[in-house]
């Protein structure tokens, strides 16, 4: 038995450590977590022991976040609460056996600081943004230090890339953050033609990108075409059931009584029918024929499901526009978006053409699904990867 601290940096990385550390508990080790950013739901999720205090931050992390949301970030706090995560992940360091790191640059930092012998899954780097990765420095340096013992790549063209950049081998075994779905697999799918709307997770955003996101929908209203199809928007506990229905009142949406199963809440607007759900995520993800994403996460969840995805840019700070155009360099041709736009207008116009142009070819064009299943493959991977990424630790 192995006594191990799993160092992740977000929402998105947490979410692939607890999957991890259950799959390293089965083994029979003893793990426990430290994030670095966020309060550590996930992990709590699984009923992994979290270390030190945890404190959520506005954004998530800098990252790709607008010049605001990095302010927003340094003046609350974070880069001192920063030091004192690097400074618990030191004095902790004699405690463990060896660290597990996921994320980027900053956890596999605190792991080389500790002097502490560590595993990575670099979820956070992609040859696939520049075709070749630039590692912010020094991060190669830690990378390839005597401490580094195995590295896991998010993808294929990634593990390449940096076994010849770093002349030491890089795996790619698939990426953790897809073993939820291997539940859902043993149900069937939903008949109804439904479609996932993900305004993402993190305040002060969220709320803007719901009423875009509405704004497209009452745009297409009007359209009979659109009364057989379910839109389906997965919401987080931080935006309440109250909050929604001012949100919607406002908006002159008609609140239908009859849905109160499952914590969900049912609108209409003219022809189009909306339910809100809480805590129900993947299972939305899992029954939606394509989604509509202002998220991290779950756009890359979707398209590893060979969901097509269409994005909507918003104002941030996290999903911005260079964040949305560089997540779709990172998933592929799958991922669509209406860049060219003169105005707020124009690009829900624009947005509603990509919705149409998507249900026309996953109904008529039997190409168009297979090539998003190769693109599935190719830039996420395939399903068990927690089992076989443990399973490769292991091996001596």
């Amino acid at each position: 038995m192995s006594r191990i601290l799993l160092l992740s940096n977000g929402h998105g990385e947490d979410l692939s450590g607890s999957l991890l550390a259950k799959c390293l508990v089965m083994k029979g080790n003893l793990v426990e977590a430290l994030p670095i950013v966020g309060d550590g739901e996930n992990y709590k999720k699984v009923n992994i022991r979290i270390i030190g205090k945890t404190k959520k931050f506005k954004t998530g992390g800098i990252g790709y976040n607008s010049f605001k949301g990095r302010m927003l970030e340094i003046f609350g706090g974070q880069i001192i609460y920063l030091f004192k995560k690097l400074y618990l992940s030191y004095k902790l360091r004699n405690k463990y056996d060896f660290y597990f790191v996921i994320g980027d640059i900053v956890p596999v930092f605190f792991a080389w600081f500790a002097k502490k012998d560590f595993f990575t899954y670099l979820v956070a780097y992609s040859s696939h943004y520049e075709g070749k990765l630039k590692l912010p420095w020094p991060c190669k340096s830690f990378l390839i230090s005597k401490y580094s013992k195995k590295i896991y790549a998010r993808d294929f063209l990634t593990a390449n890339d940096l076994t010849q950049q770093l002349q030491k081998r890089v795996s790619f075994l698939g990426n953790p953050f897809m073993d939820k779905f291997s539940f859902f697999e043993k149900k069937s799918k939903a008949l109804t033609f439904n479609i996932g709307l993900f305004p993402g997770s993190r305040f002060p955003e969220i709320s803007e990108n719901l009423q875009l996101m509405l704004e497209v929908l009452e745009t297409m209203s009007n359209l009979k075409y659109f009364e057989n199809i379910v839109f389906r928007f997965a919401i987080v506990n931080a935006l309440s059931t109250t909050k929604i229905k001012q949100i919607l009142k406002k908006r002159k949406w008609i609140f239908v009584e009859k849905l109160v199963k499952n914590n969900s809440l049912e609108f209409e607007f003219g022809f189009i029918s909306i339910i809100f759900n809480w805590n129900m995520f993947e299972q939305i993800l899992y029954e939606s024929k394509f989604v509509i994403s202002m998220a991290g996460t779950a756009t890359e969840q979707a398209i590893g499901l060979a969901k097509p995805v269409i994005q909507i840019e918003g104002k941030g700070p996290q999903f911005t526009k260079s964040f949305a155009e560089a997540q779709r360099r990172l998933l592929g041709r799958y991922v669509f978006c209406a860049t060219n736009y003169k105005n707020k207008k124009d690009q829900v116009n624009q947005t509603i053409n990509l919705i149409l142009k998507i249900i026309y070819l996953m109904k008529i064009d039997k190409k168009f699904l297979i090539s998003c299943h190769k693109n599935a493959n190719v830039r996420i991977g395939e399903g068990n990867s927690c089992i076989k990424i443990v399973n490769d630790m292991t091996v001596s």
